[in-house]
């Protein structure tokens, strides 16, 4: 990859390369994942519409509550049972009442609360006032009835006496009384405006959800009905209902639809015991003013049913930068069908064994590389009694040859291709007139120097840095430099100047000592290439020190004495 400050990676395209798998099995796999994916892309494109622009609604309601009953002292009509006030979006349908009539203001005897009964003065407290009870005590404990005695308080009397609801409801017959409920919604980025009143609106009808699902006047009963309520059992005590209208609207042309759904459930918790307030109910009064100017009150618990209205629903309309952006975000999911061969492939046993497959490491082999992170020492050694290639991150301090490393898989290539140039295959002798003629410091070879005691090989020379005291061999044996592939494949100079010629056809071989310079040089490379194969490792490779000696040995500088530049110059 180009450094990103070049000005020439501008112009540069990067594309991944691919590895293609012949085999039936995971090709099968593979579209079949594809096709799944692809039905399941294209039903959430269609059923949630992923193509369009959505809107939220907003909406007013109003409702008007119809209906009269009949009980054993009055009659109740629409003033009577419906209350406003309770809430936004909602209305209250009385259903149950206790009624506390001619109420003044002075003492009287508190209901017999828990707190309020008492026995003597003592138990009583002036100017307490309990937070169940209904007025502030006096310090007077009197009479009740003919049985019970309670602190006395000042407060509108006679106070309620009455604590549970009448059973049945009195308004028991609210379960046919209607409600017409009339919504306008409208969405704002379509500036689309609708109703849930139809035109051709009856207004005798009744909601029914098989038969009139668009009438927008309910009866009380069917709603508890459909919420799954019985409407004798809730109006004793109340409740909260919930009604909802959603609005799916589609507003294309081809398929314009924007109709209300009605649903209901109960909101209120039907499960709370006595002590927690079950149902729903609050006090109110009503007040008079007595001939001499007195004023009088009837107090009226209600208990009854709030219907609470919900307002909900989007509309949505064709957008083509919606739909590029679903297309957009869903390619990803064709990717699961790589992912899930390629943990077939790279897993180290079958489904039905323990073994290991050679066809799942030969793909992993393939398909991965293994490289380590940067590091400011590394090298790269090969021995020949041993394979792989040794790679050594972390220096001990002494000679390369006892130094532990991690081995690595050798990769082939580039010598295999250039060892196949022709050549004509002739051994090297200082007698041959087309070789190099040897100077006079090779008659001082490998027999006569002193042997290191990391030499395995036995024609090592003595070497200072500690990363050219490294021999060919790890353990005792011949050497590598003085076999005859060696010759043939490193220090052959037919092959060495077809492989010069073959980078350079123009070259120059003439001059003795540029072209000793060349072959030496050449014969670094073929020797790394044949030993470190394929890759990136020449940099890094470190040569055996009887490799190196022997090929200068056959190609030496101009006056013999000159000094060679070595390993740590490549750095």
């Amino acid at each position: 990859m180009a450094a990103c400050s070049s000005l020439s990676s501008v112009c540069q395209y990067e594309t991944k390369k691919v590895l293609r798998i012949y085999s039936v099995w995971y090709g099968s796999l593979k579209w079949l994942i594809h096709l799944i994916v692809t039905l399941y892309v294209s039903i959430v494109l269609l059923a949630d519409r992923r193509y369009q622009k959505k809107d939220s609604v907003i909406s007013s309601v109003h409702m008007k509550v119809k209906g009269v009953s009949q009980t054993d002292r009055r009659v109740w009509d629409t003033a009577e049972y419906t209350i406003p006030g309770q809430g936004v979006n909602s209305f209250f349908v009385l259903t149950n009442i206790i009624t506390t009539e001619n109420q003044v203001q002075g003492l009287c005897p508190e209901f017999p609360l828990a707190k309020a009964v008492c026995n003597t003065d003592k138990s009583c407290t002036k100017g307490r006032v309990d937070p169940q009870g209904n007025g502030i005590q006096t310090g007077k404990c009197v009479k009740y009835n003919s049985t019970v005695n309670t602190c006395e308080v000042y407060a509108w009397c006679p106070v309620e006496s009455a604590k549970t609801a009448p059973k049945p409801a009195i308004l028991e017959s609210a379960e046919n009384f209607t409600v017409l409920i009339k919504n306008n919604v409208h969405f704002p980025k379509f500036d689309y405006t609708t109703r849930n009143i139809p035109p051709e609106f009856n207004i005798s009808c009744i909601y029914s959800k098989h038969q009139a699902s668009l009438c927008p006047i309910f009866r009380l009963g069917d709603i508890l009905e459909e919420a799954g309520e019985k409407f004798s059992e809730l109006a004793i005590q109340g409740g909260i209902i919930g009604i909802e209208i959603n609005w799916d609207c589609n507003l294309d042309a081809w398929g314009n639809r924007c109709r209300p759904n009605y649903g209901f459930r109960r909101l209120d918790d039907k499960r709370t015991n006595e002590g927690l307030y079950p149902g729903y109910n609050f006090r109110f009064a009503r007040y008079y003013k007595q001939p001499g100017g007195k004023e009088e009150r009837t107090l009226i618990k209600a208990y009854g049913i709030r219907f609470d209205i919900l307002i909900f629903g989007t509309a949505g309309k064709f957008n083509f930068f919606e739909l590029v952006v679903y297309i957009g975000s869903v390619l990803s999911y064709f990717g699961m069908a790589e992912f899930f061969v390629d943990c077939l492939l790279t897993s180290s046993t079958g489904f039905c064994c323990c073994k290991p497959d050679p066809v799942k490491e030969y793909y992993y082999n393939k398909k991965c590389q293994e490289v380590l992170g940067p590091r400011n020492t590394m090298f790269y050694v090969t021995f020949v009694d041993e394979p792989g290639i040794l790679m050594i991150d972390r220096l001990s301090g002494t000679s390369l040859q006892t130094t532990e490393g991690r081995f690595i898989d050798k990769r082939q290539g580039d010598f295999v291709q250039s060892s196949q140039l022709p050549y004509r295959d002739r051994p090297i002798s200082p007698q041959n007139s087309e070789e190099l003629q040897l100077l006079p410091n090779q008659r001082e070879g490998s027999c006569f120097r002193e042997r290191p005691s990391w030499c395995r090989c036995g024609k090592c020379g003595p070497a200072g840095p500690f990363w050219e005291q490294l021999c060919c061999r790890k353990t005792e044996g011949p050497c590598i430099a003085h076999s005859s592939s060696f010759e043939q494949l490193v220090l052959s100079q037919s092959r060495l100047e077809l492989v010069l010629l073959y980078k350079d056809p123009f070259l120059d071989l003439r001059g003795a000592e540029a072209a000793n310079t060349l072959f030496r040089h050449c014969a670094y490379e073929q020797y790394i290439h044949w030993r470190f194969g394929e890759g990136d490792l020449s940099a890094r490779a470190v040569m055996p020190n009887c490799c190196r000696g022997r090929i200068r040995e056959v190609f030496p500088k101009e006056n013999g004495e000159g000094k060679y530049s070595g390993f740590g110059k490549r750095w």
